[in-house]
């Protein structure tokens, strides 16, 4: 199998980080690619031109991050990141659903800012920022449920954690959600974390 993927993206590290936990890194090969660049081969594996996006050896293709997680969790071998039990699916689904809002208004905020001064929306920024600002105080609330065996909840939570301090700095959101912040700084340290860490 092959991800077509960005190491600047939340979405792909979100992938990519599920497929190191389940120590399945030699059978899916990553080929790095700018969805700014809008390249042909990306529009082969996804019609949407966005990463991630997974080609099976027979040319199948799987798109949009929840969809990939799910399909690899099911496939390849190694620990389960989706329990079965019904209650305890939708708390990792329920996660994994804030955390991709989460990395949704992140990365629309970002791409807000590329544009000239003079044709962006203070309005819509205003309301992504305060998105991402109920979703931290949801998180931080919540953070014990984020403790256990690693599962795909956790892993898109810190998929997004991590994407806001690449890309928002200026949030120093850390500062004002102690809890949730230790849990993020002790997370970090997983080694499929460390190996997909954005670049400096």
């Amino acid at each position: 199998m092959k991800l077509y993927c960005s190491h600047t993206s939340p979405f792909a590290r979100k992938v990519r980080v599920l497929i190191r936990e389940k120590g399945a890194t030699a059978r899916v090969s990553e080929e790095t690619v700018s969805a700014l660049e809008d390249p042909a081969s990306l529009h082969e594996a996804n019609p949407l031109g966005k990463v991630p996006a997974l080609i099976m050896p027979d040319g199948t293709s799987w798109f949009d991050s929840p969809l990939i997680c799910e399909f690899l969790d099911v496939t390849l071998e190694g620990p389960s990141m989706i329990p079965a039990s019904h209650v305890e699916r939708f708390r990792v689904l329920r996660h994994q659903a804030i955390a991709d809002g989460i990395m949704d208004a992140a990365v629309s905020i970002v791409f807000e800012r590329a544009r000239p001064e003079a044709q962006r929306s203070d309005m819509w920024m205003g309301r992504w920022s305060r998105a991402i600002a109920r979703s931290l105080a949801l998180l931080e609330d919540e953070v014990v449920s984020l403790d256990g065996p690693v599962d795909l909840g956790s892993i898109a939570v810190g998929a997004a954690l991590g994407y806001l301090d690449f890309r928002h700095g200026q949030l120093a959101w850390q500062e004002s959600h102690a809890e949730l912040a230790g849990w993020w700084r002790d997370f970090a340290k997983r080694p499929s974390f460390v190996e997909t860490a954005p670049p400096a």
